[in-house]
């Protein structure tokens, strides 16, 4: 149960302004097909953190005692100098014309799989993984957690999104990362 909490909350807080938040954004706006949009996010993160997880999994399989705990414990230390970086919109899926649902869907779910390859929670996936050893729990955790944060972004469109507190956010994820990547380092 711990590491789908931990796991969720993470991937919920570093999601906040990131560039999948912002594709949301911007799809919902120009397609205003909620329900499409919020099924390919779905089915695009499962897809992708499942293969994160398994990932972190054979990793934390392989890399035992010190070497696990440090690589992971300066990870979770370079996610938290990552969070603070802004992210910029994907502008090219979001300039792709549908007019289905079917289409909305297929789309959005191509493009956030394409938008998670490398990004900071597909990477905190295979770490979050490896750390709590426990594949289903944690990519269903970073999966909600991915839900949590896009899916309102895809209701609430671009009429929110100049008031959000991005900045808060980002140092509060920062700040997030930090503490697990001092409590890993520590044991």
């Amino acid at each position: 149960m711990e590491a789908l909490l931990v796991s969720t909350g993470v991937v919920a807080l570093a999601e906040c302004g990131d560039k999948t938040q912002l594709l949301a954004l911007s799809l919902a706006a120009r397609w205003r097909r909620p329900w499409a949009i919020a099924v390919g996010i779905l089915l695009a993160t499962l897809l992708n953190h499942a293969g994160a997880g398994y990932v972190g999994a054979l990793l934390g399989d392989w890399l035992q005692g010190p070497w696990m705990r440090w690589l992971l414990g300066f990870s979770f230390l370079a996610f938290a100098v990552w969070s603070l970086v802004p992210d910029k919109a994907d502008k090219q899926a979001a300039q792709r014309q549908a007019k289905t649902a079917w289409n909305v869907l297929v789309a959005t779910a191509i493009a956030f799989f394409m938008v998670e390859m490398g990004d900071k929670t597909q990477i905190a996936t295979v770490a979050l993984a490896a750390r709590f050893s426990e594949l289903w729990p944690v990519v269903l955790g970073t999966t909600l957690g991915m839900m949590l944060a896009n899916v309102p972004a895809v209701w609430l469109g671009d009429k929110l999104a100049h008031s959000l507190p991005l900045k808060a956010l980002r140092i509060g994820t920062a700040l997030l990362f930090a503490a697990l990547g001092i409590v890993t380092l520590l044991g």
